[in-house]
């Protein structure tokens, strides 16, 4: 069960992104939600550029699902290991990657959706963003945890 425990937000993250590429996220079903609320918030916006914004919101959207799914494997991978962390992250984007791929696969399936590979590399570049994010804060971690133990010294 410690598998589990270190593992289910990953899984359920999956199943979220899962769920974002059934028919009811098309473009067509989210531009219902998303561009009049657009209009509200932007009334004198043209209605193209309304559409443009909400096809950015939407690509967004495949950038960020990816960037936390890959963090929350980092996060299984590491939970008590001694793995590197170079190791970790790659495996980590490597994961990401191959859901990407597979989660378009599933769209091209799906009624009103398409795969794109452009997907996939947005996709990809979320995982991989997220593990640079995750490097530079350990990074940071230890520069910070060295200038303690200078400070206690001096």
């Amino acid at each position: 069960m410690r598998w589990l425990r270190v593992w289910w937000p990953a899984l359920v993250w999956a199943a979220c992104i899962f769920s974002f590429s059934t028919s009811a996220f098309t473009s067509e079903n989210t531009s219902r939600i998303i561009v009049p609320f657009l209009h509200w918030l932007f009334p004198r916006v043209p209605q193209e550029m309304l559409f443009a914004i909400h096809h950015l919101i939407r690509k967004s959207g495949h950038f960020i699902e990816y960037f936390i799914f890959s963090l929350l494997v980092l996060r299984g991978m590491r939970a008590g290991q001694k793995h590197t962390r170079l190791g970790s992250a790659l495996a980590a984007i490597g994961v990401a990657a191959v859901y990407a791929g597979l989660d378009e696969f599933h769209q091209s399936f799906v009624p009103g959706r398409t795969a794109a590979f452009a997907d996939v590399l947005l996709d990809t570049a979320g995982g991989i963003a997220a593990q640079v994010v995750a490097a530079l804060v350990v990074l940071l971690g230890d520069l910070r945890e060295k200038r303690k133990m200078k400070h206690r010294e001096h």
